[in-house]
């Protein structure tokens, strides 16, 4: 009888623990729906939610439609402001944005972008190229749209210790003597390389 009893108990205790573990599933499910809930509304405040390879597309296309209204000024002077290259530019069109690019010390590097409202500004401006400001003669191109992953080919440098070694034996150095009597030297023959091995 008395391990009926023990049995009894223990049955209860884990139908007990059962009931509070579903109890704790049943509550996480509950948060867990309430948070999809503020995820939903919160996407929804902020607009509508794209993938992340429609949003590269669209700034994509936004960044080639601002450079289409943009023009690059080289060899600008390293004194000149911004608001002096925006008055060179006004004749040409409504001037949205100068960007006179500096380095890391904020020092400027002698060319600037200036972007304009219309699109027809860009050709106007084209115009002023090999125009004055600050006694310096102004570069004036299109501004031209980087493609990310696309860089310009630039040829590799050779490499001299690949391939065939240089023609002319190399004289080693004069070694002195260990003892001080004066100069002693060591002379290798050269190797003669044959690239038939």
């Amino acid at each position: 009888m008395d391990g009926d009893d023990v049995d009894m108990a223990a049955a209860e205790t884990a139908e007990a623990e059962l009931d509070d573990m579903k109890k704790r599933l049943k509550e996480m499910e509950d948060e867990a729906a309430a948070l999809r809930e503020m995820q939903a509304k919160v996407e929804k405040e902020m607009g509508s939610v794209q993938d992340p390879s429609a949003s590269a597309t669209a700034s994509q296309a936004n960044k080639e439609e601002v450079d289409s209204r943009s023009v690059f000024v080289g060899n600008v002077d390293y004194s000149c402001t911004p608001e002096e290259v925006q008055q060179h530019f006004q004749a040409c069109g409504t001037v949205n944005r100068v960007t006179i690019r500096s380095d890391k010390y904020g020092q400027p590097k002698g060319y600037a972008y200036v972007e304009f409202v219309e699109t027809e500004a860009v050709q106007e401006a084209l115009l002023l190229n090999e125009s004055e400001l600050h006694g310096r003669q102004l570069k004036v191109t299109a501004k031209r749209t980087n493609v990310p992953g696309m860089k310009q080919f630039r040829a590799r440098r050779p490499n001299p210790y690949m391939g065939f070694p240089p023609r002319g034996a190399i004289m080693p150095p004069y070694l002195f003597s260990p003892y001080g009597y004066g100069k002693v030297m060591r002379y290798r023959m050269p190797m003669r390389y044959s690239p038939y091995g």
